[in-house]
């Protein structure tokens, strides 16, 4: 087994109050991310989002194997082909499989199994998650995948809103029709698709809060 090569590490550490100014500015920014289900049909400069998805290949992966690959879709007939196969399975959710618990939860976000935005928003990303890989001339299997692509889909996110454009978490389930239109390897899993772009004119979404820190956060030890 070849060891990595170790080199010195570059990090750059700030003073109390640059970290704090840091901190307030990042906290105020990503404060204003919100889920969009109304998108503009304007072109947005594909190498944002190209340096967005460079961003979120830095995340941390299970024994540093980046076992993700971001597919991004702007050509309009596979956009509305990936928009019928995602309303096929969404009425049967909503249907038959959601849980009467579950489309109570929803209902407050006025969401249904109509996905306009599919087709709408310029650009679609889909995320996929590599079950295994072939090193060294073998299949091996790849480790702790849905914490290393979840870490990389949230550097996505921030990544995508730092840059200016408007993004929705859509996980239609089984999401296996992504798979298939989209051609890809047996080794790779749909794990999210991710319309980009800018919000429609007039575009509203739902008056949320947000739970407060102290409400997600707990210290064990000291605070001086």
């Amino acid at each position: 087994m070849t060891e990595h090569p170790f080199r010195p590490l570059e990090f750059t550490r700030f003073d109390t109050d640059a970290m704090r100014a840091r901190a307030d500015e990042l906290c105020e920014e990503l404060t204003t991310r919100r889920s969009v289900r109304e998108f503009s049909d304007e072109a947005v400069p594909l190498e944002v989002i190209d340096r967005c998805i460079e961003i979120a290949g830095t995340a941390p992966s299970g024994a540093h194997q980046q076992p993700w690959t971001f597919v991004v879709v702007t050509d309009p007939d596979k956009k509305r082909a990936i928009r019928e196969a995602a309303e096929e399975e969404e009425r049967k959710n909503y249907a038959e499989r959601m849980s009467e618990e579950w489309l109570q939860a929803l209902a407050p976000l006025g969401t249904n199994e109509d996905k306009p935005f599919l087709e709408t928003a310029p650009a679609l990303i889909v995320v996929f998650r590599q079950a295994w890989g072939e090193r060294d001339g073998l299949r091996r299997k790849n480790y702790y995948t849905q914490e290393s692509v979840g870490i990389a889909l949230g550097f996505l996110i921030a990544a995508l809103h730092h840059a200016g454009l408007a993004t929705l978490t859509h996980t239609p389930s089984p999401m296996g029709f992504l798979e298939e239109l989209l051609d890809r390897p047996q080794n790779e899993r749909a794990f999210v698709l991710l319309p980009v772009g800018f919000p429609a004119a007039g575009c509203v979404v739902p008056d949320l809060e947000r739970k407060p820190l102290d409400e997600i956060r707990l210290w064990v030890g000291p605070r001086d």
